[in-house]
């Protein structure tokens, strides 16, 4: 889908949870409706920087870009919306999402440590090659989460640890992976 569609699936999934089995658990609904508002904010703060603005106009041929993701997860709320907007600053760039939790299920051929760690960029070139391959969080927000976990701490704990990172960042940590990938076509 595009993100369009994903936009207006994710607003489905709002107006009747009851349609969609996972979403009928109270707890993931209030998360979900909390990553539509931050995925919002992103959209109308998120400002992409000059270097990767030079990156991407540079891309010649045409490349597919696509993002596994779900509306349920944290994560995807930041990265999503900072990735479509890179991806829309070129016309050979084509985003297309695919749900993680719906066929074809392509994050079985990206694991994460053996995970289904969302959300997964994956940028092909038109031979369909894969190029390049990110996720599921910007390195220092991925050893974050692994610190974390190793320390036994809760998902509440995590969860706000990595929320305040992101806040913190605001997008220059996933641009600058970016820019690092850009530089070696």
């Amino acid at each position: 889908m595009n993100f369009e569609e994903y936009v207006a699936y994710f607003e489905a999934v709002l107006a009747e949870p009851e349609k969609y089995p996972l979403y009928a658990d109270p707890e993931y609904l209030n998360y979900t409706k909390l990553n539509w508002s931050r995925m919002n904010r992103w959209l109308k703060r998120f400002e992409v920087n000059a270097e990767i603005k030079t990156q991407i106009a540079a891309v010649t041929e045409p490349q597919q870009w696509i993002l596994i993701t779900e509306p349920w997860c944290g994560d995807a709320a930041h990265s999503v919306p900072q990735i479509l907007k890179i991806a829309e600053l070129n016309p050979n760039i084509r985003l297309e999402i695919q749900l993680r939790d719906s066929e074809p299920y392509l994050i079985n051929d990206y694991l994460t440590n053996g995970g289904k760690s969302i959300p997964k960029l994956i940028i092909r070139n038109k031979a369909g090659e894969d190029l390049f391959t990110w996720g599921p969080r910007p390195q220092p927000a991925q050893a974050l989460y692994q610190k974390m976990q190793e320390e036994q701490r809760t998902f509440e704990e995590i969860k706000e640890a990595l929320q305040r990172w992101y806040n913190d960042d605001k997008g220059a940590e996933l641009q600058q992976e970016f820019l690092t990938f850009l530089r070696s076509l």
